[in-house]
């Protein structure tokens, strides 16, 4: 099974979701998948990802791919989910194409997985429209991870990854919205 992920803007976000998707993948029994990260073309931003047209340009340049999966962030537009919807119904003719806007960044994916500080709430982690700036870049830093790829994406991002189920159940919006898809589509899927 081919699988593409695309990112609003790898440059980062590959370093998250590349290990979390490789995972997930696994723990829905297909650990045989040959996942990549969309880097060509590249999209920079939210903005880029909700064209019809750079979709299009993406599904008709990558032929082989069995699932595309666009991941934005939501940043605290609860409309949305309603665009992503829209665009998912333009292409599931044919190809599996789906779309999820994690609540409020991609990096709260990675926060989820992770053992946080203890006086951290979940709750007020997960309504922080800037999740990334107010928790994760604080985390990397506390970490002594800021300074490695991807300002710890990398490095938190495959430590997360081993966690998929705490990922699940926090994000259950989100996350665990698409997971459970993805499992939907794995399971009608022949071997």
């Amino acid at each position: 099974m081919n699988v593409l992920i695309i990112p609003e803007d790898f440059s980062n976000d590959q370093y998250i979701l590349k290990p979390l998707f490789s995972r997930l993948f696994r723990t829905l029994g297909k650990s045989s998948v040959h996942l990549q990260v969309c880097h060509d073309p590249r999209l920079r931003g939210v903005g880029e990802a909700l064209k019809l047209e750079r979709m299009r340009e993406i599904v008709q340049r990558y032929r082989k791919i069995d699932i595309f999966i666009l991941c934005i962030d939501r940043d605290g537009d609860t409309n949305r989910r309603q665009r992503l919807d829209r665009l998912e119904g333009e292409f599931n003719n044919g190809q599996t194409f789906l779309a999820e806007n994690a609540w409020e960044e991609i990096e709260t994916w990675v926060l989820a997985g992770l053992s946080l500080p203890g006086e951290w709430r979940w709750a007020d982690v997960r309504a922080e429209v800037s999740v990334k700036e107010r928790y994760f870049e604080p985390l990397a830093v506390q970490r002594g991870v800021a300074d490695t790829r991807g300002g710890g994406r990398k490095a938190l991002g495959e430590e997360a990854a081993r966690n998929i189920p705490a990922i699940r159940q926090k994000c259950p919006e989100d996350f665990d919205a698409l997971a459970r898809r993805l499992a939907t589509h794995v399971r009608n899927t022949v071997p």
